[in-house]
């Protein structure tokens, strides 16, 4: 970029730093997180939007949205991304809202992400009336002892936003993709979807893990189920909706089915 008259180069400073900063968003949990996502068959966030929408649609909003560090010279030392990602995007030529958890920084649970991105996903689904697309795998953006550690409190039962995803069920079309161990919030996002989607032998679906359940009178280990006799379909204890398995999610685009006329 030319020079200014006076010897300044403008906004280009400002938009160097912008990419850079987009460029550590991009890296998510860093190179031996998303290692160990790719080890256990599963892709990252970003590669499953990519895959699931029109090629160059998504345009994402608060990319860079996370928490940083910076070094004495007020200059920025490193950024952790919030492991939430939306925004616009095609499918099949048709307009969608996309929101996806990142489970390579600490599992997609609330103590690392930002709860304005979720809040304003739904929203803009709903003000824009366009379907939702949810992405889930791990806590979907929910509480953990950390959580507590950290605020001083837990996020239910109040569970505040909440009412946005209420409002949407009735008022745009919600898919919701389990892509991996679902708990907590990332459940109940899979049982308030009009569709829901698990991928055969590597989704679970549960409200909390072993220990909670024990404190329930009830001792279970992550392994002491039975399998299903029937592949195709299967009712979650957790929600009770019908969702239906599909080998090649993990690795191929999923589209939702068409909505009626009117």
């Amino acid at each position: 970029m030319a020079e200014t008259p006076g010897g300044s180069k403008g906004w280009e400073p400002e938009l160097d730093e912008l990419r850079r900063r987009e460029a550590l968003a991009e890296e998510l949990g860093g190179p031996e997180r998303v290692r160990r996502q790719h080890d256990g068959g599963r892709l990252t966030i970003r590669e499953r939007v990519e895959k699931l929408v029109d090629p160059g649609s998504f345009h994402e909003l608060g990319k860079i949205a996370g928490m940083a560090a910076y070094d004495k010279a007020n200059e920025l030392a490193s950024l952790t991304p919030s492991n939430f990602i939306f925004g616009r995007a095609k499918v099949d030529g048709r307009p969608v809202v996309v929101g996806g958890d990142d489970f390579t920084v600490r599992g997609g649970s609330a103590d690392a992400t930002i709860k304005g991105k979720h809040l304003m996903c739904e929203q803009m689904a709903n003000e824009m009336r366009l379907p939702l697309i949810r992405l889930v795998e791990g806590s979907g953006g929910g509480g953990s002892v950390k959580t507590i550690e950290t605020t001083g409190r837990a996020n239910v039962p109040g569970v505040s936003g909440w009412e946005l995803v209420v409002d949407n069920i009735g008022t745009v079309p919600r898919v919701a993709l389990g892509l991996g161990s679902v708990a907590g919030l990332g459940a109940a996002h899979l049982a308030a979807a009009h569709y829901s989607i698990m991928v055969k032998e590597l989704s679970a679906l549960f409200v909390a893990g072993p220990p909670v359940v024990e404190r329930l009178g009830q001792k279970l280990t992550k392994t002491a189920r039975k399998k299903p006799s029937r592949a195709p379909a299967a009712f979650s204890p957790t929600c009770r909706r019908r969702s239906t398995t599909c080998p090649r999610a993990a690795s191929a685009p999923i589209r939702p089915p068409a909505a009626s006329p009117g």
